[in-house]
């Protein structure tokens, strides 16, 4: 690929977008570990909580035919048979509150209110209550349920199961850990890849940046060269269609330049002689001054006509040139400019054939007799003496079709694709008749109508110039 600027190292997309995948990726990742880890914890404090409901639930009514029966000794056995010593407490407290039994006597012996104990109260209230809580005596978090033991509408009493979560937690904590290695690796192989994969968008597009650098330097005509099989390509293709368009420009631009200081350095010289031939004493002549004061007229003019001509090129082109639009007979805008050059044509001995239907269309006319003017100009050199300028015009759809078609020699093939060019002639031995400016400020106008002309010729059959124009209606 021509056009890569050495040294220059633009790293900032490809930080970027690493960056941007980068943050992607971790908050994506660490949003599942999260929701991971919410879902296991809470799943494993649901079921527990189930697990105490039931274990409860089945216990309570046990409990209540042994206090109904009165019998202690038998709720103490069951309370020491269901508790777990380290794991599960349970407890049983009467009406009042006071313990009844419980399965850890060495550390329940150490209470001395036990309606500070959560859950405690709520129970005596006939409602269950089930939460987190410390232990009662020790900072370890535990899960507990407190409900009451009805019978018959009778409070009998308060069975209390807690569960310590020291195990879980430690099983928990070796989860996080896990799923934060596993997060660790996750992001770093995601990096990895997001690195790869942001260095293959990086690199066409700091290539291409590179290259846009040179377009604005001036190097134009480069080829960018990427195959990405994406809008890469395209963007390349245009980038490459832009470079050979401005290369082109650039082109017509040194060629119009040089084309305007010939055509400006010519009637200027001329000029210049003619009046250093008066200063040298051509004046005390009368008639070679009279010769020499016409010709500074003419070349004058000729200069005058020119700075015209670029200047309305120069504003067709810039699109500065404001339209006054309005709708215009076709038949009477032929007419105008037929009759402006008729004196002209009659002198050379050239006539007209005029067929233009009564059509209707939509434009600046000033601007639109300036095209066909030039237009007429131009079959009007190219024709020979008692020759004939056909000029006919009809609609085709929703457009108006002018023709203009002269007798003379003709157009070579090899001219027609330039004939609209600035400073472009088919006969270099006529260039000092005209400024090569008339057909390229004819196609500028129809085009700013929105319309087009084409060229066409036949060897020694003359030349059809064609003019199609957006139709507002048949008169």
């Amino acid at each position: 690929m021509r056009g890569w600027i050495p040294g220059i190292k633009l790293n900032t997309i490809y930080a970027k977008l690493l960056g941007r995948y980068l943050m992607l990726t971790a908050f994506g990742t660490s949003l599942m570990a999260g929701y991971i880890l919410w879902s296991f914890h809470d799943y494993f404090m649901r079921s527990r909580q189930v697990d105490l409901d039931n274990w409860t639930s089945a216990l309570s009514e046990s409990v209540a035919d042994r206090l109904e029966e009165k019998d202690i000794k038998q709720v103490k056995v069951l309370v020491q048979r269901y508790g777990a010593p380290q794991t599960i407490t349970l407890r049983v407290f009467n009406p009042q509150g006071s313990l009844l039994a419980t399965s850890d006597p060495r550390l329940d012996s150490q209470v001395k209110d036990w309606s500070q104990v959560p859950g405690i109260r709520e129970a005596l209230q006939h409602r269950v209550k089930q939460g987190v809580a410390k232990g009662v005596l020790s900072n370890s978090d535990r899960l507990y349920i407190t409900r009451p033991i009805e019978r018959n509408g009778q409070l009998l009493g308060v069975i209390r199961m807690s569960m310590t979560l020291e195990q879980f937690q430690r099983q928990f904590a070796r989860v996080i850990w896990s799923i934060l290695g596993t997060l660790a690796v996750t992001i770093l192989l995601c990096a990895l890849i997001s690195s790869r994969f942001a260095r293959s968008l990086s690199k066409p597009i700091e290539i291409m940046q590179n290259f846009a650098i040179r377009l604005g330097g001036g190097h134009f005509g480069d080829k960018l060269t990427i195959h990405e099989n994406n809008e890469l390509d395209q963007l390349a293709a245009e980038l490459n269609r832009m470079s050979e368009r401005l290369a082109s420009l650039d082109k017509e631009r040194r060629v119009f330049l040089a084309n305007v200081s010939h055509e400006l350095r010519t009637p200027i010289s001329n000029v210049q002689v003619t009046v250093d031939a008066l200063k040298a004493g051509a004046s005390e002549e009368p008639e070679l001054r009279d010769r020499f004061f016409q010709t500074i007229e003419n070349e004058t003019k000729r200069l005058s006509r020119l700075i015209h001509d670029l200047l309305d090129l120069g504003r067709l082109e810039a699109g500065v040139f404001e339209l006054e639009k309005q709708p215009i007979s076709l038949h009477g805008l032929i007419n105008r400019a037929v009759n402006a050059l008729e004196p002209r044509m009659l002198s050379l001995g050239i006539s007209t054939q005029v067929n233009v239907g009564n059509l209707m269309i939509q434009g600046d006319p000033e601007r639109l007799l300036q095209a066909i003017l030039n237009l007429l100009d131009n079959a009007i050199k190219h024709s020979p003496a008692n020759s004939q300028v056909s000029i006919s015009g009809y609609s085709q759809g929703k457009q108006a079709i002018i023709q203009i078609q002269d007798q003379g020699k003709g157009i070579k093939e090899g001219d027609l694709p330039r004939i609209f060019e600035q400073f472009y002639t088919t006969d270099p031995a006529r260039k000092g008749s005209g400024n090569g400016l008339g057909l390229a400020i004819s196609k500028r106008i129809i085009e700013a109508h929105q319309g087009s002309i084409i060229a066409s010729s036949t060897s020694n059959q003359g030349a059809t110039f064609t003019i199609y124009l957006p139709i507002i209606r048949n008169s």
